[in-house]
């Protein structure tokens, strides 16, 4: 493993090509990613592919045979081979092997790029092909942990920040159950005609918050106080996660997601699940989220 330096301006990213793993956002010296402390959390922001959330099942039926699949996937566990680099972009590889056949047995190519787009900007893009024969069912997703309170900040706490959306809307969040699953029959209710959610620790009690069709796939979790935070944007990614360690880690990741963790309400065939994108044999998927920090 080794880590990757970017930089433009101001702003420096750092990747480790185990994982294809972002291990820091900084501007101007101010870290803004959560730097994996084991005491609450030991990774930063890790890929998820093909899998995002916990399968719900030890094996599940696919077009290609069986697979096995691991909660949020393989993606993050192996190293991944670097193809092109600059000063401010680099893209990863990573393909199938024996061990990744022995839990997803299909043939594919993930090509994971980080680059610097603007002076505060860097954007994540996953590009996915399938190399098999039959059609790939798979799900990807960012899962990057930011600082709260954030860098550069005096005298603020975990409770002085929010999640601030572009319009008001009502949204519900499903609660996990059974492990890790997904479910939507007794729905949370996270906001009502608003363009905010307060971040305390009580809005983490049912562990992670899964918010869908966020309006125009924004979210800029920010302090009340000084303004500073982070802005994702997200298009193509139906679903969002809200995160952070109990009891009190400083941290809160926010999560775009394509697809998400399995529900006890459906069956056991990959293609059946809600959400999942299904690549035709050499099709290729490709789609972006950019961090944007202030």
């Amino acid at each position: 493993m080794s880590i990757i330096t970017l930089s433009r301006g101001g702003l420096v990213a750092r990747v480790d090509t185990k994982g294809a793993q972002l291990m820091g956002l900084a501007l101007n010296g101010d870290e803004y990613l959560w730097q994996a402390d084991p005491a609450w959390w030991a990774k930063t922001s890790p890929v998820l592919f093909p899998q995002v959330g916990e399968p719900g099942a030890k094996e599940l039926q696919c077009s290609a045979g069986v697979c096995h699949m691991p909660r949020h996937g393989f993606a993050r566990d192996f190293e991944h081979k670097v193809i092109a680099q600059d000063e401010s972009s680099v893209t990863f590889e990573l393909t199938q092997s024996d061990k990744t056949l022995a839990v997803y047995p299909y043939n594919f190519t993930l090509n994971m790029t980080y680059a610097i787009t603007g002076d505060a900007t860097l954007t994540q893009t996953f590009k996915v092909t399938n190399s098999s024969d039959v059609a790939m069912p798979f799900a990807v997703g960012g899962h990057p942990a930011f600082n709260v309170p954030m860098p550069g900040t005096t005298d603020e706490s975990f409770d002085d920040y929010e999640l601030r959306f572009c319009e008001p809307w009502t949204g519900d969040s499903p609660k996990i159950v059974d492990g890790g699953m997904i479910s939507y029959t007794d729905p949370i209710h996270i906001l009502q005609d608003s363009d905010a959610i307060a971040v305390n620790r009580g809005l983490f009690d049912f562990d992670t918050v899964v918010l869908r069709s966020v309006p125009n796939n924004t979210i800029d979790l920010v302090s009340k106080v000084s303004g500073r935070g982070v802005r994702l944007d997200f298009p193509g990614f139906d679903f969002v996660g809200i995160w952070s360690a109990k009891p009190d880690a400083p941290f809160v990741a926010v999560e775009p997601w394509t697809g998400h963790a399995g529900m006890p309400d459906e069956d056991d065939v990959l293609e059946h699940r809600d959400n999942i994108i299904i690549l035709a044999p050499g099709d290729v998927d490709e789609r972006s989220f950019s961090m944007t920090v202030h």
